[in-house]
C-alpha cells in the first residue's frame, strides 16, 4: 500500500546514520516517493577573539556548510544507483527548520534517528519532543541502532464514546491503522492493535446505589463492552480497507486493557517487546498552540522502541515559514 510521497530524511552527525538512512532508503523505494536528506547546523559566528584579517562569520559558516554537505554525500553515495537523493545543509535550530522544511516542501514524513540523551533514561531528546509536538506531517523517530526489519508493529488507538461521529478521531484512527498495517506487511512484522479504557464514574456508581458492588460490576462491564464493540467495529473496518486476504495474513491481534493509557501502554510495548509504536500525539486540531496531549507525552517519555506520531487532519503547527 502506498503511503507516501515525498520524504523527508534529517540527519544528524553526532548520531549513527546508517539504520535510519537505511530505512528512509527503503521506504522511498517501496512508496516510489522522492527523498531528501538534510542537516541542519547552528549558526556560526566569528568570535572577538580572532585575529584581524581571519574569516568572517559569513565565511566561516560559508565553509562549515560546504564542509558538513561534503560528508552527507559521502554518506549518501551508497544509495545513489538505488534512489534520487537531494541533499541539503541548513542553518539554524534543528527542529524549526525541519518544520519550516516539511512547510517548505510539503513532506508527507519525516524520519529521524532519536536522540537518546545519554545524561537522561528516555529515548527522546529536546529536538525530538519538539517535533512530536509541532510537526505537522507524521514523524518517525527511529532507535539509533534500529532493526533493519521489525518483527512487531504496535498501533495505539483509541475512541471517544460520548461522541461517536467524531470525524477527527475517526480519521486518525484511520491513519494509525493504515501506516501499522502497511508497514507490518512490508516488515512481515506481527500486527497488534491496542485499545486502552476506564470506567471513570465507578466510584460515583457505587456511591449512589443501595448495591454498590452489583452496581459497580454493572457499570464496569457495561463500559468494557462498549469499548470492546468500539474495537471491533474498528478492526472490521480494517479489514474492509486492506482486503480480507491482506487482513487474513497480516492476523493483527487486539488488546483491550483497563487502566491509565500512560501506564498501560508502555507495558503492553514492554510485554510485547515492540519494535515500532503507532500512535496519536493530540487529541484535537484547529488551534495553534495545541500541541500535545499530556498522556501522549507522559506514554512518549516511557518508550524505548522507535515512535510513528500521527497528528490529526487539519492540525495547525504553530511554526510559520516567515519567522
Amino acid at each position: 500500500m502506498k503511503q507516501f510521497e515525498n520524504i523527508l530524511c534529517v540527519a544528524e552527525p553526532s548520531i549513527a546514520q546508517v539504520p535510519v538512512l537505511a530505512r528512509a532508503v527503503s521506504l522511498a523505494e517501496n512508496n516510489q516517493a522522492d527523498l531528501t536528506v538534510i542537516d541542519v547546523l547552528p549558526v556560526v559566528t566569528a568570535g572577538l577573539g580572532m585575529l584581524p584579517g581571519g574569516l568572517s562569520s559569513a565565511q566561516l559558516q560559508s565553509a562549515v556548510v560546504s564542509k558538513h554537505r561534503t560528508e552527507m554525500e559521502s554518506l549518501v553515495a551508497p544509495y545513489w544507483q538505488r534512489r534520487g537523493i537531494q541533499v541539503e545543509v541548513l542553518v539554524g535550530q534543528m527542529y524549526l527548520e525541519a518544520i519550516r522544511a516539511v512547510l517548505r516542501n510539503k513532506y508527507d514524513l519525516l524520519i529521524k534517528s532519536a536522540e537518546n540523551p545519554d545524561f537522561i533514561e528516555r529515548l527522546f531528546g529536546s529536538n525530538d519532543m519538539q517535533l512530536l509536538r509541532m510537526c505537522p506531517c507524521p514523524l518517525w523517530l527511529t532507535r539509533p541502532d534500529d532493526k533493519s526489519k521489525y518483527g512487531c508493529i504496535l498501533a495505539a488507538v483509541n475512541f471517544n464514546l460520548d461522541n461517536i461521529s467524531d470525524r477527527v478521531e475517526e480519521s486518525l484512527n484511520q491513519q494509525i491503522l493504515e501506516l501499522a498495517s502497511s508497514l507490518a506487511l512490508s516488515d512481515f512484522a506481527k500486527l497488534h492493535l491496542l485499545h486502552v479504557w476506564d470506567a471513570p464514574a465507578e466510584m460515583m456508581v457505587r456511591s449512589w446505589s443501595d448495591n454498590p458492588d452489583e452496581a459497580a460490576r454493572t457499570y464496569v462491564e457495561g463500559e468494557r463492552s462498549r469499548h470492546e464493540r468500539a474495537l471491533s467495529r474498528l478492526h472490521d473496518k480494517l479489514r474492509d480497507q486492506i482486503g480480507k486476504e491482506v487482513h487474513d495474513h497480516l492476523s493483527p491481534q487486539l488488546h483491550l486493557r483497563r487502566g491509565a493509557a500512560s501506564i498501560v501502554i508502555p507495558e503492553v510495548v514492554r510485554q510485547l517487546q515492540a519494535d515500532l509504536v503507532v500512535m496519536g500525539t493530540v487529541a484535537r486540531t484547529g488551534i495553534a498552540g495545541l500541541l500535545i496531549g499530556n498522556t501522549a507525552e507522559a506514554i512518549l517519555e516511557q518508550l524505548q522502541c522507535s515512535v510513528l506520531a500521527v497528528k490529526p487532519p487539519g492540525f495547525v503547527s504553530p511554526i510559520r515559514l516567515s519567522e
